[in-house]
């Protein structure tokens, strides 16, 4: 729960915890701060805010002469702050403690594209391009029409597919290929808006 998290305050003038239970915590040289780090004459007298948003904090720099740092990294507007961050604020350290987020899932990496030949891009563009038309149902190219489009026979265009079927990690038979091969392309960005509505 966020009433839990504090902050191990390592400053010239000893060290202490600081919880975080308000909304905001300010942290400066001024007396009026939450957390005071009036030893310190490289702080600002506001120098730093910890806002607190439900479980999750974050750290934000208020214009300070000397700048924000977590993990040894400037923060240019707000930066979240994990269990173990270490905030620098002039020659202060303060640690964040606080308990893993669990309600919130890490957000997956979106799979690229495989590596494709120039030839492999163009049969993939043109096997999408229909989808493109904006019309119900629409279905990718046909291998004839494909075939027609380069002007090479079906069984080049079969060879072609198969390798993108591949690369696609595609192995199921069957005609749907065809269209698991033309969504999974959109997907990873193999084929883009872009190239789809070039003529």
């Amino acid at each position: 729960m966020s009433e839990d998290a504090y902050l191990e305050v390592w400053a010239p003038a000893g060290a202490l915890l600081a919880p975080l239970t308000d909304e905001s915590t300010t942290i400066g040289r001024a007396p009026a701060n939450d957390v005071v780090l009036d030893g310190d004459g490289t702080v600002s007298k506001l120098h730093a805010v910890v806002v607190r948003y439900g479980t999750e904090f974050a750290v934000r720099d208020v214009g300070s002469s000397n700048g924000t740092f977590v993990n040894g990294e400037r923060v240019a507007t707000e930066c979240r702050l994990r269990p173990g961050d270490e905030i620098r604020v002039g020659e202060s350290r303060l640690l964040f403690r606080g308990p893993a987020s669990s309600d919130v899932a890490t957000t997956a990496a979106a799979e690229g594209p495989p590596r494709l030949t120039r030839r492999e891009r163009e049969v993939l563009v043109a096997l999408c391009r229909p989808m493109a038309s904006g019309a119900a149902f629409a279905q990718p190219a046909s291998v004839r029409h494909l075939a027609e489009e380069f002007v090479v026979s079906e069984a080049a265009i079969k060879a072609h597919l198969s390798r993108l079927y591949d690369k696609f990690g595609l192995y199921e038979p069957g005609e749907s290929r065809r269209v698991q091969l033309a969504n999974e392309a959109i997907r990873r960005r193999a084929v883009t808006v872009a190239d789809l509505r070039a003529l």
